[in-house]
């Protein structure tokens, strides 16, 4: 049986429309922690110029597969292993060059350490005006941005001590230290927000 999320449901198409407004003239789309699969078939389904590969930890692969199959779309692939700080990235290929990077919902279960292996190691994968893309509840200036997501982030540390909500600040500081500038800090239903950086 395919994995299922409810929470990629909600708010897919919404995410989808701003992402095709970014992605217009991009190609190649490495996401980062595609979870069940469900938003690669989804977004490559909608954007079907973009190659959408996809990647995550081993164990999460079946059930990737499993979508992948079922939607069979030629412009998405197979999972690659990738563990952000113990998997070998995707090298540079001058045919294929990935040109976007992109995770929902991601960097708020990663421990700190991940999530700056993920910036240092992403950032070099990107050329110049390729765009690292995050979705999710982020902290401005140390505070929650509502009480759903003070809530959801006491959850978070219940279930780990090193996940949590991300300090949009920390966040760009990573990013500015990569060669990443941030071009869009767009407000998203229940709270989120998507946050694009490109290369300079």
């Amino acid at each position: 049986m395919k994995p299922f999320a409810e929470s990629c449901v909600q708010n897919q198409a919404e995410i989808c429309n701003v992402l095709d407004t970014l992605l217009t003239e991009k190609k190649h789309v490495l996401e980062i922690g595609s979870g069940t699969g469900q938003h690669a078939v989804y977004f490559a389904k909608q954007l079907p110029h973009l190659l959408w590969q996809t990647s995550d930890q081993e164990q999460y692969h079946q059930g990737i597969n499993l979508w992948l199959d079922e939607a069979g779309l030629d412009n998405i692939i197979a999972p690659i292993k990738l563990d952000v700080s113990k998997d070998s990235w995707p090298q540079p290929n001058p045919t294929r060059i990935i040109d976007v990077l992109f995770s929902a919902n991601v960097v708020h279960i990663m421990a700190w350490d991940k999530v700056i292996d993920y910036f240092n190691f992403g950032a070099k994968l990107l050329q110049k005006d390729g765009l690292f893309i995050l979705y999710g509840p982020f902290n401005y200036n140390g505070n929650y941005t509502s009480e759903s997501n003070a809530n959801f982030d006491l959850w978070l540390k219940s279930r780990d001590s090193e996940s949590g909500i991300r300090d949009f600040e920390a966040l760009d500081q990573l990013a500015n230290q990569n060669n990443l500038f941030l071009k869009h800090d767009i407000e998203m239903a229940a709270n989120n927000r998507i946050l694009c950086w490109a290369k300079a």
